[in-house]
């Protein structure tokens, strides 16, 4: 063919209305490149939904750069592998630049260090100029929150997420917070109690269209064996519907949100949780889009302060913070191992067989949706691994292959900083430890669960807290100078002075980590 300017890129997840990459697209002499391959959906073993929401959300777009006049070449897998045009990223967009012959290659900042990695290797390959533009997705530009973070001591969400307030003026009433706080978290602890949640909104779906059905029949085909299953899956694939499921939120749940945000019960997949952020990391709706329909609802008097200002505080706060730590400390970040964690991740976390009532009832949200909001991620799942020492690369990667939202700029922070503190305190203040007591105190788990949260040793001894235990007193020597674990360190020493007992719960503790090493059912 023809030589063409431009080739621009389109990654997964880059689906946004207004994407730099296409600024000043001359649809005589430009060409758009969007490609699924077979190794990105394998080199994690990825969930079967999570394959079907990428694939999906980028045939519509596509279909839509195609109906806006657009000239796109469009790499497709099939459901027989042997049609495809190649097996890797890299190889399928060296030939497209042969058979192309761009001059340039365009694309919108990257959401993945590795990718963005092979693009730059393949362009220097080619000998090709690659113009690589911000993504104005996010409120916060990368060279914003380096100018931020330059010269501090340590990187602190809530001065990032104050400063990002006043600067865009999110719930301020001048100079000062909307309610006189900065943030609600008292009012936003609430448990469901002994009654439970009762009767809770259901979250809107969405059924799957001609192009969705031949996506799950490919993946149904070529991904059999990967976790998870097509079945049932409803989510959005295309803007529209991201929108609509932002007003479902808005309408039906932001209103208890905040109250219930970190409250857990058995087979509560979604309680009054947004379920967006696949569509916000795929880039079919934009923050702002979020943010400002929350204050608006708030304004409306439809929703209560606190509420709106947790769900605000998650976009405009957590998620552009983490944005910038990924992308300031990487490569190096993904390798850090601070509490020397060595373990694999549990046969569980791939197939929810185990007698855990915690861990089941997430895994089968994890499993059936490829979903699961923040406290079952942290206090649940994160927890245990935490607790056992997971390879903190493991969990993530772990992570990445089982939620649909999964993008390695958002996953690695949470999962290897957040979560497994592998870091030593970059992102978090220190390690979100806690044996059983806490998962008793926020959930229904406990109540039928064979394991008795208070026990440590025996044959009911809860696996969370001979655990917990077990990881304070491996771990003492990192902790002591840790303000924030002030009082583990004194809990932890006051068991380790009663030696039987201490050799007790290390030898149970020895056996759990045998049976996860071993890949055993526990």
């Amino acid at each position: 063919m023809s030589e063409r300017r431009n080739l621009v890129l389109v990654l997964g997840d880059q689906l946004a209305p207004d994407l730099s990459a296409l600024d000043d697209f001359d649809p005589d002499s430009d060409t758009v490149w969007m490609a699924e391959n077979e190794n990105e959906a394998t080199h994690v073993w990825s969930q079967q939904q999570r394959l079907v929401m990428f694939f999906a959300a980028m045939r519509h777009y596509r279909d839509a750069l195609i109906d806006s006049g657009k000239t796109v070449h469009y790499h497709a897998l099939q459901a027989d592998a042997r049609h495809d045009s190649g097996k890797t990223f890299a190889d399928i967009l060296s030939a497209e630049i042969n058979y192309a012959r761009p001059t340039r290659l365009v694309m919108t900042e990257c959401g993945d260090h590795r990718v963005q990695q092979m693009i730059t290797d393949c362009a220097a390959a080619h000998d090709l100029s690659l113009q690589v533009r911000p993504d104005r997705h996010f409120y916060c530009s990368l060279d914003t929150f380096d100018e931020w973070a330059d010269g501090r001591n340590s990187l602190l969400l809530e001065g990032f997420y104050r400063e990002m307030r006043r600067r865009f003026d999110v719930l301020m009433d001048g100079d000062d917070p909307v309610g006189d706080a900065w943030n609600f978290d008292k009012q936003n602890r609430e448990t469901f109690g002994k009654a439970g949640p009762g009767e809770t909104p259901d979250v809107r779906g969405f059924r799957p269209d001609a192009i969705t059905r031949e996506v799950i029949e490919i993946v149904e085909a070529r991904f059999a064996d990967h976790p998870g299953t097509c079945h049932g899956f409803d989510m959005p694939v295309t803007r529209g519907e991201a929108l609509t499921a932002l007003r479902d939120f808005i309408d039906n749940r932001l209103a208890k949100f905040g109250a219930y945000q970190d409250a857990l019960w058995t087979d509560l997949q979604f309680a009054y949780h947004a379920r967006l952020s696949a569509v916000l990391n795929l880039h079919l709706i934009s923050p702002r889009e979020c943010v400002d329909a929350a204050v608006a609802a708030y304004q409306d008097g439809k929703a209560p302060i606190n509420s709106v200002e947790g769900f605000v505080r998650q976009i405009l706060g957590w998620r552009e913070f983490v944005r910038g730590v990924y992308w300031r400390e990487m490569p190096g970040y993904g390798q850090r191992n601070a509490l020397r964690a060595d373990l694999p991740v549990p046969k569980f976390y791939w197939d929810g067989d185990t007698d855990m009532a915690c861990v089941a009832d997430a895994m089968k949200n994890v499993l059936g949706n490829g979903y699961a909001h923040h406290i079952q991620r942290l206090m649940v799942l994160g927890l245990f691994a935490l607790n056992a020492g997971v390879h903190p690369k493991a969990f993530n990667d772990w992570h990445m292959a089982m939620y649909l939202d999964a993008v390695d700029w958002v996953s690695l922070p949470n999962t290897l900083g957040m979560s497994q503190y592998a870091d030593g305190g970059i992102l978090g203040t220190k390690p979100y430890c806690a044996s059983g007591n806490y998962t008793n105190k926020m959930s229904n788990y406990c109540k039928n669960c064979r394991f008795n949260y208070k026990h440590a040793t025996g044959d009911d001894a809860c696996p969370v807290t001979t655990l917990y235990w077990d990881f304070l007193d491996r771990n003492l020597d990192a902790f002591k100078g840790n303000q924030r674990m002030v009082f583990q360190v004194k809990n932890i020493e006051k068991k380790q002075a009663d030696e039987a007992l201490m050799t007790q719960i290390r030898a149970q503790a020895r056996e759990l980590k045998r049976r996860i090493n071993a890949q055993e059912r526990i």
